[in-house]
């Protein structure tokens, strides 16, 4: 419910902009009543941008860094039901701690392996499912 005030708060999700964010600018975020007041999240979204982009910088893109965990190809699991989809994943785990190591904030097992099935590099859809192209 709150994406569209996250996306204006945070400048369309501008990894640029977000890491030049300064400390007014979380003062200004913390008064946003549209948006999640969580100083450390505020502060950890920064972070990320900032490492964000120099994964960018020493991977050629974030990209390359990430589709790593998956040998670079979509994991295809084979799931017969919704309750066979797991929260996290060995892969999930890997990146987690990888991404942990180089100092993100909020990137545990189950956000990583949310984020792999939001950008295609698991598909976890059953395959009774029309999305399921196995």
């Amino acid at each position: 419910k709150k994406r569209e005030n996250l996306r204006r708060a945070f400048d369309g999700f501008d990894p640029a902009r977000i890491a030049e964010y300064t400390e007014a600018k979380v003062a200004e975020l913390l008064q946003d009543a549209g948006i999640i007041r969580n100083q450390a999240k505020i502060r950890g979204t920064i972070a990320n941008a900032r490492l964000f982009l120099e994964v960018q910088k020493q991977y050629g893109s974030f990209d390359k860094y990430i589709w790593q965990f998956t040998g670079g190809q979509t994991l295809q699991p084979h799931r017969q039901e919704l309750k066979d989809i797991p929260a996290t994943s060995p892969e999930s785990d890997a990146m987690s701690a990888a991404l942990k190591k180089l100092g993100f904030k909020f990137v545990g097992s189950t956000i990583c392996y949310a984020f792999m099935q939001a950008a295609g590099m698991v598909n976890d859809h059953v395959e009774g499912c029309f999305r399921y192209h196995g």
